[in-house]
């Protein structure tokens, strides 16, 4: 499936580290030297997500990522309220604790591009500094989002139910859909993506992790204003036939946001990061190179 090696599960997990977030116990991850970079996953995995990516971005930067509060290795409390505002806490917080100083660019997928909306918000209250932002596959705006079959399920009266029933072949079934059709997930991805969802009980509390749906409902506002007035630099690169935030999402981006920097991988489903990693690589460190040539040009001008 990919051109680049990839971290074996096992091995990623061997390399996270601890930290406490609100007495909660935290695995997250860091590599490289450089400008810090912030990659934040999605629902329902984990940073391994962004396994594929991690050794040629750490080349260049400093990569930063946990598993956010219910998710992968991570926390997953019974009972608790899960917010994105919260999960923004927490990356500010990760970023403290790593005593992260510099302007921070964020590179985010799904449910992680609602929480660097959120930054990205915070970065315009003067929270925070981001230096780009750049969105994979997400629900940018839910007027675009189409949530699959299961999720909507989460959210209705039975979703407690439906959660402790999430197995294996439900999230093959679900990923079949959301993947491009050349691009399927491996059988033994599938056993590891299980394995990040399964750990501490996860399915237990996805009924609760689901309320990021209405909360992006809520927050949409704030959040589309931000991504128009900010001039911090951001692109989108999308998986085109993903049904629940592909080619429909970019259209509706670039009705909203001036100058839109866009990128559509065609034949790409909801995942580009583990289906199409080095196109990914490519395109974002293309960015990331123009950044650079215009700040070098404001230096000479």
């Amino acid at each position: 499936m990919s051109t680049l090696p990839g971290i074996a599960l096992a091995n990623w997990r061997e390399q996270g580290l601890s930290f406490d977030f609100q007495g909660h116990a935290m695995r997250y991850w860091t590599a490289g030297q450089g400008e810090p970079l912030l990659l934040i996953h999605g629902f329902p995995t984990a940073s391994w997500d962004w396994h594929y990516l991690w050794a040629p971005l750490a080349e260049n930067y400093q990569v930063i990522a946990c598993d956010m509060l219910g998710f992968g290795g991570s926390a997953k409390p019974r009972g608790h309220a899960y917010s994105l505002l919260e999960q923004a806490d927490l990356q500010q917080a990760l970023l403290g604790h790593l005593n992260v100083l510099a302007p921070v660019h964020v590179l985010a997928h799904d449910y992680g591009d609602s929480v660097a909306q959120e930054l990205l918000v915070r970065h315009e209250e003067g929270r925070i500094t981001l230096a780009s932002c750049v969105f994979l596959n997400g629900g940018l705006f839910p007027e675009t989002h189409h949530p699959v079959r299961v999720q909507k399920l989460l959210l209705s009266p039975i979703g407690p139910l439906i959660g402790r029933l999430f197995s294996r072949q439900k999230l093959a079934g679900s990923f079949a859909k959301v993947f491009g059709p050349q691009t399927q997930p491996s059988e033994a991805e599938l056993d590891d993506f299980w394995s990040l969802i399964a750990s501490h009980n996860g399915p237990a509390v996805m009924h609760r992790l689901i309320r990021y749906m209405p909360e992006r409902r809520v927050q949409r506002e704030r959040w589309v204003r931000a991504m128009q007035a900010t001039a911090v630099p951001m692109r989108v690169i999308d998986g085109a036939v993903d049904p629940i935030s592909g080619a429909h999402m970019v259209a509706r981006y670039r009705e909203l946001i001036a100058e839109a920097d866009t990128v559509l991988l065609e034949g790409i489903g909801h995942y580009p990061q583990t289906e199409a990693p080095a196109l990914v690589l490519a395109h974002y460190l293309a960015f990331r190179q123009r950044l650079e040539a215009a700040a070098c040009n404001d230096v000479l001008s």
